[in-house]
């Protein structure tokens, strides 16, 4: 037994060494080698152009005044929704003493026109009804009877304005304040309660008063690089993510892609628009920053590998693929690609699901 155990235990021991040696050998072989496999696996691709830009509505409005003065009352605050016709904002007229002194001088001229007609008008429909004046000669003093009065109406109500900042009519009353020209939300209020207000006229631009917009209306609208515009076309489905809202999903459709590109920071850039179509509920607000991927070609359940694995030589495509023999070098396997996303290449033949591609190691750069 002791004999036995003599021969048993020593050759045990070497038998542990050997097996030990060989692992080491070949540990350090692969150590050496640096290759490793990646498997064959089916999923989606897609081909898409990155667009960056920002959520913003179709249309914005600027409210601006027609008359100059000083804002007395804001009736409409950030965010509110208003609609056309609703009062924004109250004027208070701010002349100068020249121009009131204009406005003051024109009425006193108007009422002495107005005098001076109506007198001829009283003598002229004597001498008609004593025969002695001419049908069309009482015409002409009444019509001249008729200007002179809508002359001092006019005179009159322009210093009303110009004081008061309203009139009141016959027909209904007239005032300086400014009114919503269409429905939607406010989204910036420029002035407040005392600033000045310049008119706007042919010749000057005026006051921005406040900005609003309809927000149901949203769209994307954002610039692509000239290496991508050339794949696009207008109803391609965009993709939208929000930054402000990583967990969102916002679909649409390219709406616009511009004829024409800009420079900016030595890019080529061409703008692209989109309307959103879907947006699962999610809150938008104007000028969130978006990314948008414009899909321009998707494949599902396709076979897929890394495109780092892919060598390409005179319009073919090769991978590198693990020998029969276990210590025999990785053969290489012409096969034919479809779809790049710049990571993934789709494989539409020489290659089955579930076999593997050899990776060598990236090269050190001395």
């Amino acid at each position: 037994m002791k004999t036995w155990l003599k021969v048993l235990v020593p050759a045990a021991i070497v038998g542990a060494v050997g097996y030990g040696a060989v692992q080491a050998t070949s540990a350090d072989k692969a150590g050496k080698d640096g290759l490793t496999l990646v498997k064959v696996e089916r999923g989606t691709i897609t081909d898409k152009a990155l667009a960056t830009g920002q959520i913003v509505p179709e249309q914005e409005i600027q409210v601006k005044s027609q008359i100059s003065g000083i804002v007395k009352e804001c009736f409409a605050e950030v965010g509110d929704r208003v609609t056309a016709g609703q009062p924004l904002f109250a004027i208070i007229p701010d002349p100068t003493p020249l121009e009131l002194n204009e406005v003051e001088r024109g009425v006193q001229l108007a009422e002495v026109a107005y005098a001076r007609a109506a007198a001829d008008y009283e003598r002229s429909s004597a001498l008609a009804k004593d025969g002695i004046l001419s049908k069309e000669t009482l015409d002409a003093s009444t019509q001249s009877f008729d200007q002179a009065r809508i002359q001092l109406d006019l005179a009159r109500e322009r210093l009303a304005l110009t004081k008061d900042g309203k009139i009141q009519r016959a027909k209904g009353s007239m005032d300086s304040v400014i009114r919503a020209p269409a429905s939607g939300t406010v989204l910036q209020r420029q002035v407040n309660p005392g600033d000045p207000v310049v008119p706007l006229t042919s010749y000057q631009a005026g006051t921005p008063l406040m900005t609003m917009a309809d927000m149901g209306t949203l769209m994307f609208k954002g610039t692509v690089d000239e290496i991508d515009v050339g794949k696009l076309r207008e109803g391609m489905p965009v993709r939208i993510k929000i930054g402000a809202l990583p967990d969102a999903r916002v679909t649409g459709r390219l709406t616009r892609i511009a004829p024409k590109a800009t420079e900016k920071e030595g890019t080529t850039l061409f703008d692209v628009e989109a309307a959103i179509e879907k947006t699962d509920g999610i809150t938008l607000r104007a000028g969130y920053s978006a990314n948008a991927d414009v899909v321009v070609q998707e494949k599902a359940n396709v076979l897929l590998i890394p495109e780092r694995l892919v060598t390409f030589e005179k319009d073919k495509a090769f991978v590198e693929v693990p020998a029969a023999k276990a210590d025999a070098p990785p053969v290489k396997r012409e096969i034919k690609t479809g779809l790049s996303d710049g990571l993934k290449l789709e494989v539409v033949a020489g290659l089955a699901e579930g076999e593997q591609v050899v990776q060598r190691p990236p090269k050190k750069i001395e």
